[in-house]
């Protein structure tokens, strides 16, 4: 099992965020239940096409199948939890294929444990889809993405890489790469630090290439926040955080801060991504880097990928979620707050849902607000110029150019992620790798 290797860095060059069931149609039949990798790397088409290999014809074929996986030491059958996840002990099988070494995460979706793969001689992560309809379709819709993807990053280089799937005891299991943590867990076992700014200016060029090369495929991701963009690599070295402990002591481990040895990045987490198409208005993305298209119910496209993008600079930046929120009215309060007034003709292409939210062609705030703590946490933010110049040294003035054209409300106006490769952030001379 990989342990984090650590390197402990000079007194040299320094550079928060405080956050049983029933049986549904599309379940595998009762007789078939315990299948293993009958469909292991075959070419999705689509899901329909999937779930007609299920038909009870195979049923015999299916049942032989667990009779060998038995004798290879599968797990007893046991039942799902009630919430529809997996249940499993360490050291057990999964499939003869995988041993489950480690718990790696747990989400609405389901779990990704960490598996040895007896094959292949590696380890790998593998997502453990919840034995729920909905789950086990969007989980086939990720797998069509991925391979997808996986055709034209023939290096590899920008989305996870997939490895294998397949269906296991009513469980869509995607086998993947094993990559190092999450931005947000790296974070938060930095106490919230910030990065420094040339770390952070690589981790958005790499973000920005692969949310282009999405868009290019007519694809778009729809959820990118710091939870799906893993690091490559677990390594990281240590440097004193003089500006932010300067009275303790080099002995106390706070007085230092982690920074990644290696900026290589890999966004993953395609389960909600889709194609471009008319009059797409469902509620996308997670709440701190939902775009102010989605929220007024305009319908949204590509842009909104990149509204999430210049939420996680300014996250990387800061340590903290841009807009710590869960209400949409305050939510776009904060957006006033720091980036100025929304425009008038946005506000009135709000839908029946958001209306309530504008009054007499402006913003309901603070008269709208549902209470006093509301208002306050929405004074305290600074404009984006205040915020950005307060945490970043050099590069400041590029840095917040950029955010300003990421975070243009007007999808029309803002850039495009390949627009904003082209930004004076990411080729001025003065880049230090």
């Amino acid at each position: 099992m990989e342990t984090e290797r650590v390197t402990e860095f000079p007194f040299t060059h320094l550079d928060r965020r405080p956050r049983k069931r029933a049986r549904l149609g599309w379940d595998v039949p009762q007789a078939a239940k315990a299948q293993v990798g009958m469909f292991c790397g075959q070419e999705l088409g689509n899901v329909t096409s999937f779930a007609s290999l299920m038909a009870p014809s195979d049923h015999t074929t299916i049942s032989l199948f667990d009779k060998e996986v038995a004798r290879n030491g599968s797990p007893p059958w046991r039942e799902d939890d009630k919430d529809g996840h997996y249940m499993f002990s360490l050291g057990e099988n999964l499939t003869s294929r995988y041993k489950i070494q480690s718990k790696m995460g747990e989400g609405t979706f389901g779990q990704v444990l960490e598996c040895w793969d007896r094959e292949k001689k590696e380890m790998v992560a593998v997502k453990i889809v919840r034995g729920v309809k909905k789950y086990r379709e969007a989980a086939m819709i990720e797998i069509e993405v991925l391979q997808q993807l996986g055709k034209h990053d023939k290096g590899g280089n920008r989305c996870v890489q997939l490895r294998n799937w397949f269906d296991y005891r009513n469980h869509i299991c995607i086998v993947f790469e094993k990559l190092g943590p999450s931005l947000y867990d790296f974070l938060k076992k930095n106490n919230y630090r910030s990065f420094p700014i040339d770390l952070v200016r690589e981790i958005g060029r790499q973000l920005l290439e692969c949310v282009a090369f999405m868009h290019d495929l007519r694809l778009i991701h729809t959820d990118l926040k710091p939870e799906n963009i893993l690091l490559v690599s677990h390594d990281y070295i240590k440097v004193p955080d003089y500006n932010k402990n300067s009275s303790r002591s080099p002995k106390d481990s706070s007085y230092f801060k982690r920074i990644p040895k290696s900026s290589a990045i890999k966004v993953i987490d395609f389960g909600s991504t889709t194609y471009e198409r008319q009059d797409q208005n469902y509620i996308v993305s997670t709440r701190h880097y939902r775009a102010p298209e989605v929220i007024l119910g305009m319908g949204w496209t590509y842009p909104c990928d990149v509204w999430s993008i210049g939420c996680i600079l300014v996250e990387l930046c800061t340590g903290e979620a841009l807009f710590q929120t869960h209400e949409n009215l305050e939510h776009l309060a904060m957006m006033e707050r720091v980036l100025g007034p929304l425009p008038q003709h946005m506000l009135k292409r709000a839908d029946r849902h958001a209306e309530k939210y504008v009054r007499r062609g402006r913003l309901d705030w603070p008269e709208g607000a549902a209470s006093r703590e509301s208002i306050r946490a929405v004074q305290k933010l600074p404009r984006l110029q205040n915020l950005v110049m307060q945490h970043v040294d050099h590069s400041a003035g590029d840095l917040i150019h950029l955010l300003q054209g990421l975070l243009r409300y007007d999808p029309s106006d803002r850039l495009s992620a390949r627009e904003a490769l082209r930004h004076s952030f990411f080729t001025k001379d003065n880049l230090r790798r």
